[in-house]
């Protein structure tokens, strides 16, 4: 029999949230009781083996001026840049919550973004930042969608070796001591397929959503497709679809597309 089992005082309540494979613990902070100054709460959440486990944790926050506020953290316990998958996530967790309908303003860490849902909550198309600079380094792209993100095309994507090859490129010279995400993308004709190693989490993931956004604005640059363009992407988890205008030097109008779906709930003693 289990003794001495915790008041609710003691415990918090958390949602697990995927998008496209992409995983997050999610938090209604609103009463602001989750200490997240001491990071180490964020990394025994974000464990694999001795918690929750998830790519990040979000914190869903009050604001006077928008829906709510967004604050993401890495799975290494330190507050992130914008993260795609987990902004589509958090508008389906305000959903959830009641505190939209179909549509929102919310505030994240690169600015106020625009969201609309489906009927059903589980399709959430999540407006990016605008996009002017897209530099080069070698043959590939590097940009910011939020967050910095490198993007190599490639071939025989599927047997390449993803962490090793990303985690040399995140840890060289140029990229060490702020780090950058790492995409690799091979041209299927009808869609693209992207496998990403994340900094934060230091590995893998099944998606990511600034990464595939990185993507599709560097291909269309790369093959000077112009004009209102969407891109279907396929990644481990799944597939998501990216909606943007080109006009040969801004990307405006940024969506990215997906799926966003309640895993499970529950009560965690910290």
């Amino acid at each position: 029999m289990l003794k001495n089992h915790p008041s609710d005082e003691q415990q918090t309540h958390f949602y697990k949230y995927q998008g496209a494979g992409n995983d997050f613990v999610l938090i209604d902070n609103r009463s602001l009781n989750f200490q997240y100054k001491d990071n180490k709460n964020v990394l025994q959440l974000c464990d694999r083996r001795f918690g929750i486990g998830s790519d990040g944790l979000m914190l869903l926050q009050d604001h006077p001026d928008y829906d709510f506020e967004m604050l993401y953290f890495n799975a290494d316990g330190n507050l992130g840049s914008m993260c795609g998958n987990g902004g589509r996530c958090i508008v389906a967790f305000a959903k959830e919550l009641g505190i939209i309908d179909r549509e929102t303003n919310f505030l994240a860490v690169d600015g106020p973004h625009y969201a609309k849902i489906s009927e059903e909550g589980n399709w959430v198309e999540l407006q990016m930042i605008d996009v002017k600079d897209i530099a080069n380094d070698g043959s590939a792209y590097v940009l910011n969608t939020g967050s910095p993100h490198y993007v190599d095309q490639v071939t025989d994507l599927k047997d390449m070796d993803v962490f090793s090859l990303g985690k040399a490129i995140r840890n060289n010279a140029t990229y060490k001591a702020e780090g950058i995400n790492v995409n690799f993308v091979e041209d299927k004709g009808d869609h693209l397929f992207v496998r990403t190693f994340e900094r934060g989490v230091e590995d893998e993931t099944f998606a990511c959503g600034t990464g595939v956004t990185a993507v599709a604005l560097a291909m269309a640059k790369a093959k000077d497709h112009k004009g209102s363009l969407k891109t279907d992407i396929t990644v481990l988890g799944g597939k998501l679809r990216i909606e943007f205008d080109y006009d040969g030097k801004d990307f405006s109008n940024i969506f990215l597309c997906g799926p966003a779906e309640l895993v499970f709930e529950g009560d965690v003693k910290l």
